[in-house]
């Protein structure tokens, strides 16, 4: 089990092994969408890009990158939720 502190909203959530950042955020009413997102998302399957979050810490504790994340992301603390598991 570990905490995800979701810092613009000052909200903390636990979180066990395993789970999905971008799930985690939603069920906890955290919007991870920026407006292209909300009306343009994949739903979850890896696919858009568009629920991408910085980590300001804690990066040692998450899975490591996929192939999909390396490919899209320029910059090593912004990941992909959907496939973040902490």
């Amino acid at each position: 089990m570990g905490n995800i502190n979701f810092v613009k909203e000052n909200k903390e959530v636990v979180a066990a092994d395993g789970a999905n950042l971008r799930l985690k955020a939603m069920e906890n009413g955290i919007d991870i969408y920026k407006v292209w997102g909300k009306m343009m998302n994949c739903g979850g399957a890896g696919q858009c890009g568009t629920c991408i979050v910085e980590i300001t810490e804690g990066m040692e504790n998450l899975s490591p990158l996929t192939d999909v994340e390396s490919k899209i992301l320029k910059k090593s603390r912004i990941i992909i939720a959907l496939l973040v598991k902490p």
